[in-house]
């Protein structure tokens, strides 16, 4: 019976989701794996993704302490999680789900709430890009990257792709709440460090690849990982600075352009070599040159000198 009711739940729900769920209560793997894919296991999961998308957005739905306020919003960090509040949200599951919850089966379920929202966590990131790799849906754009006629104007389509990908689902949102809610909590933060790997990973090898594919190579001392968490970092920082202030100047999205791209360009800028010209430079030597190293046309006066 449990298993023809797994089946017609809805994607992603219906998937093996033993390779997802790490924090189970249970002590065999047998078991671990059968608790993985109960019926009431995935309701549980709905019942929290659908809290998650309710309190985080896009778009969040914001309750005021004061009716006569509009200051007073409520801004629970974990408190829209309780037992409690995921176990009543269960019986507004959709069918087939199962609708009935209790704090007692969410207990039997996950030794703590902290594992529950581990797991929680490890679903959503999973669910809203199963593969862990969303290139696929930027396919056209790493093309023209690898051999199209204008490299630099997929770069910044590149850039504009990625950072409303961030900002317009909830994926982003997720990972900002998963970071808060890691603080002091190994627990958590085990469960986002390996998402963010599982993330990062497969674009480790597509970066090789667009570097090849152009005779470039990245300068000593930096390595592939080293660009892409660069790269990362370039893409969130402008997410974020998009979700904090909507009206920002960083995304144009009449032009399709965005602060990301001219910061991919940045990065290439300073990371890359054509191979066929390497100089051998690291980076740190690049940028001391370029202080310090005059031209030879350059007049050597006194201050020059200095």
């Amino acid at each position: 019976m449990e298993r023809h009711l797994k089946r017609h739940l809805p994607y992603p729900y219906d998937q093996d989701l033993s390779g997802v769920l790490r924090r189970l209560n249970r002590r065999t793997p047998a078991s671990r794996h059968r608790l993985a894919n109960d019926p009431v296991t995935a309701a549980y999961l709905a019942a929290g993704m659908r809290l998650i998308e309710r309190h985080l957005g896009p778009p969040a739905v914001r309750t005021l302490t004061d009716p006569e306020d509009e200051t007073t919003i409520e801004r629970p960090l974990l408190s829209f999680l309780s037992q409690r509040a995921v176990a009543k949200e269960v019986g507004n599951n959709p069918a087939p789900f199962p609708q009935i919850g209790s704090v007692s089966t969410l207990r039997s379920t996950w030794r703590c709430q902290s594992d529950y929202i581990a797991d929680l966590l490890r679903f959503g990131l999973w669910a809203y890009h199963p593969t862990h790799c969303d290139a696929a849906e930027a396919a056209d754009i790493l093309d023209d990257i690898c051999g199209g006629p204008d490299f630099v104007q997929a770069i910044h389509r590149l850039g504009f792709w990625n950072v409303l990908t961030l900002v317009d689902r909830p994926r982003f949102r997720l990972e900002l709440f998963a970071m808060a809610a890691a603080d002091g909590d190994e627990v958590i933060q085990q469960a986002l460090t390996e998402n963010y790997r599982e993330l990062l990973d497969p674009w480790t090898d597509i970066c090789a690849d667009l570097l090849a594919a152009r005779g470039l190579r990245l300068r000593p001392g930096i390595t592939i990982e080293d660009f892409v968490d660069l790269i990362t970092a370039v893409m969130e920082g402008v997410a974020l600075r998009c979700l904090v202030d909507p009206e920002t100047r960083v995304i144009d999205r009449a032009r399709q352009r965005t602060l990301a791209g001219t910061g991919l360009l940045a990065l290439i800028q300073g990371c890359v070599e054509r191979t066929d010209q390497a100089d051998g430079r690291s980076l740190e030597e690049a940028v001391h040159d370029l202080i310090y190293r005059l031209p030879v046309d350059v007049p050597l006066t006194a201050d020059a000198l200095a």
